[in-house]
């Protein structure tokens, strides 16, 4: 695996990427360089011309970076196993501007694994947002879902974002506490 913090890039093609933390979808052009400033989770916060953009890890090759693969579930996998597979999953959804996971952060409220008829499950899940204002809203329930609609036997995934209870530092895990100076 290539070193990404701070590593040099130019976009080889046309990509969607969003604002940070505007939230806004632009498009990237071929030729546009720039230097990765944090690749967690399997997507990419990128600083090109004094600004920030998310990318997806689903275009990581217009960067010049791997795609993280598919999670896996054993055969005989039950509700149970999709929902730690689906709280991992979670575990790779990040801020784009703070390097810490959503579940560390104290972002995720709660996620339920239900079986359908056909064998298939549904999974809802409870977030929230540091901030009721922030942009990135959106796009954090929409790295949620599609993280956890990967995982093998998923049909349905519902987010639900709340703001109740308003999130505050002390719903953060103490190692995120003590990596951010909140404590």
């Amino acid at each position: 695996m290539r070193r990404t913090e701070n590593a040099p890039f130019v976009v080889s093609r046309e990509v969607k990427a969003v604002i940070v933390p505007a939230g806004q979808e632009v498009n990237l052009k071929v030729g546009q360089a720039g230097y990765i400033t944090q690749a967690l989770g399997g997507s990419f916060t990128l600083y090109i011309d004094g600004n920030l953009f998310r990318l997806s890890g689903a275009d990581a090759d217009a960067i010049g970076q791997e795609a993280v693969p598919a999670p896996e579930l054993p055969p005989d996998a039950g509700e149970e196993d999709v929902k730690k597979l689906a709280w991992e999953q979670m575990r790779t959804c990040y801020d784009p501007e703070i390097p810490i996971n959503i579940v560390d952060l104290g972002l995720v409220y709660g996620c339920e694994v239900t079986a359908n008829a056909d064998g298939t499950r549904s999974v809802e899940v409870q977030i929230t947002l540091t901030a009721p204002g922030c942009g990135m809203g959106d796009i954090l329930v929409d790295d949620v879902r599609d993280k956890i609609s990967r995982i093998p036997t998923v049909r349905e995934v519902k987010v639900e974002l709340t703001f109740d209870p308003p999130w505050n530092q002390s719903m953060m895990t103490e190692a995120a506490r003590l990596q951010t100076g909140m404590f």
